[in-house]
């Protein structure tokens, strides 16, 4: 089994509208913080914007040549050695987190020697979460509804 990232800058256009297609799929958009449609011309200039962002890493995530999600960096601090962590999966499939997971924590404390990833989720995602304390991340805040987490690179 072969991975490989392809940054959302590389991206062709048909690779474009896959992603846009997962990402406003009802079974996604819901556990979205921004929860509404994106059109196609908001996500092109989202992905046009990606290019001058250093903080920021989106890449569709390919195991052979079979698409299986997105996984992304955000708030990506290297002062700090940490980045938030977010991944959605193409709907059609299902059983692939453990590998985006997998592939979220080489990419990050491997490739860019992060010391923390975090993440935040609804409470009520209960697949998400139960993917992050698979991976052994911790709470350390939550509000009415959402759960943070994170995990340490010395933890995993």
């Amino acid at each position: 089994m072969s991975f490989s990232l392809k940054n959302f800058t590389e991206l062709g256009d048909a690779e474009k509208e896959i992603v846009l297609s997962w990402r406003n799929n009802q079974n996604i958009r819901k556990w979205m913080f921004h929860q509404e449609l994106i059109f196609l011309k908001q996500h092109r200039a989202f992905i046009d914007a990606l290019q001058n962002k250093k903080d920021t890493l989106y890449f569709l995530l390919y195991e052979n040549k079979d698409a299986l999600g997105v996984i992304d960096f955000t708030d990506i601090d290297l002062q700090t050695g940490s980045a938030e962590i977010g991944l959605y999966a193409n709907p059609s499939l299902h059983g692939v987190g453990k590998k985006m997971m997998q592939n979220i924590i080489r990419y990050g404390f491997g490739h860019l020697k992060l010391k923390r990833l975090y993440a935040a989720a609804f409470k009520n995602n209960t697949k998400a979460i139960a993917l992050y304390n698979r991976f052994h991340f911790q709470q350390y805040k939550e509000t009415k509804e959402i759960l943070y987490m994170e995990l340490y690179n010395e933890n995993r």
